[in-house]
């Protein structure tokens, strides 16, 4: 091995190390800060309502211990198993999804939890990790990755579409959106033509405003998202007290704790509405610092699936990281008035403990991935967008004119 082979092995297990690092560092900080505002936000409506003020707390804890542990489980098992299991993942996800309808539990007008016991399961969170480690895995068995309308809706855009409306029946327009988010991802990463990835898009906004002016409450949050001053006591109170909350925490905020939102004056306060009083008791630098940690979380799982040569394992790793990103943008941006509200919760930071477990098993494999750089061979990386298969191609006109430039300069010469 030579000094340069040497030099660029230590670079390359440094910025493995580093992403590695960052991954974790920003997960874990996101989820610390989660368990304090959530206590901060949860404790005083408890109080008011007769109950302990550490309950959500402790409910949210123990959902965060499970989770660090199927973290360090997935972090240690071989990704690639998981492209065996995928089918059979996404096949149990649909099932407890259509099991909502019938047996679930109803809170605040939406069916989205399965109750066994003490023990609330979301179906749409686990849907939206099988959902991608099935599609990155069909992805992969194929020779290319789709190219037409017709390729990429059969079968990927009927699966995709089919959870996206299982999820929108109970109704969750925002898990919604992040599925179709995490996929998009993962077709862009296989070389999917960017036209075609542009007319499904349109398509699907298309859908996405229909299924809007259908139902009356998502129509009633559009136009309070327009206009929240126009019924500020019903559709528009939520983002105006959002709005209010953020604004009045200055640079510093009002201080951990005294928040007075959090008292029913604003509602859904530990779950969809967790950063307006990270707003309000941190002020700037808290919402600076919680941005902050998702850009980190950002750069280091882009930068393992640009660097990851296994197909899966980049495929899954570019779904996954845009998954936990796009899902943190549509909340930021709806309690910072910039978007409607979708009742999607912040990542790692709000109260749900299977958003919070599948969360933190997603991450997992993210950490599982960053250790098996240079592990698979080197022919196995996602072709180049700009080529359409891995297939050498033919020496083009300019290279044989390059070829053949000593023998025309030599006539030249005799010419001459």
């Amino acid at each position: 091995m030579t000094t340069r082979e040497v030099v660029r092995k230590r670079q390359l297990a440094a910025a493995c190390q580093l992403e590695y690092t960052m991954l974790v560092v920003s997960t874990l900080g996101l989820v610390a800060l989660g368990l304090v505002m959530v206590f901060s936000a949860s404790s005083a409506r408890s109080q008011l309502g007769g109950g302990d003020a550490y309950t959500l707390l402790i409910r949210q804890g123990i959902w965060a211990g499970v989770g660090v542990g199927a973290l360090l489980l997935l972090s240690r098992v071989d990704f690639r198993a998981l492209r065996r299991l995928a089918l059979p993942l996404l096949v149990v996800s649909f099932l407890l999804l259509l099991a909502v309808p019938l047996i679930g539990t109803t809170v605040n007008g939406a069916k989205r939890w399965l109750t066994f016991g003490p023990i609330s399961l979301q179906p749409s969170e686990l849907i939206k990790l099988t959902l991608l480690l099935w599609v990155a895995a069909y992805v992969t068995s194929r020779k290319r990755p789709p190219q037409t309308i017709g390729q990429l809706l059969k079968p990927i855009g009927i699966v995709t579409i089919l959870a996206a409306g299982m999820v929108l029946v109970q109704p969750d327009l925002g898990t919604a959106i992040a599925l179709l988010v995490g996929v998009a991802a993962i077709m862009l990463v296989s070389g999917t033509p960017i036209r075609v990835l542009a007319i499904t898009g349109a398509t699907t906004i298309s859908l996405g405003v229909l299924a809007i002016w259908l139902e009356p409450y998502r129509r009633e949050r559009v136009f309070s998202f327009l206009n929240p001053w126009a019924d500020p006591q019903d559709t528009g109170f939520q983002p105006i007290q959002a709005m209010l909350a953020l604004g009045s925490g200055g640079w510093l905020g009002n201080g951990l704790g005294e928040s007075v939102k959090r008292a029913y004056y604003l509602p859904e306060s530990s779950t969809d509405m967790i950063f307006a009083i990270v707003g309000h008791e941190l002020g700037f630098v808290g919402c600076a610092v919680v941005v902050l940690l998702f850009a980190t979380f950002g750069w280091a799982g882009f930068s393992i699936a640009i660097r990851c040569q296994d197909p899966f394992g980049k495929r899954v790793a570019a779904g996954v990281t845009a998954l936990v990103l796009g899902q943190a943008a549509i909340n930021l941006c709806a309690v910072m008035g910039l978007a409607p509200l979708t009742g999607i919760p912040l990542p790692f930071v709000s109260y749900g403990g299977s958003s919070l477990l599948i969360k933190l098993a997603a991450v997992g494999i993210l950490l599982n991935i960053a250790t098996s750089h240079g592990k698979s061979s080197a022919h196995a990386q996602v072709p180049d967008r700009r080529r359409r298969d891995s297939r050498p191609r033919p020496a083009r006109d300019r290279d044989r004119r390059v070829a053949d430039r000593p023998r025309r300069v030599g006539e030249l010469r005799r010419l001459a």
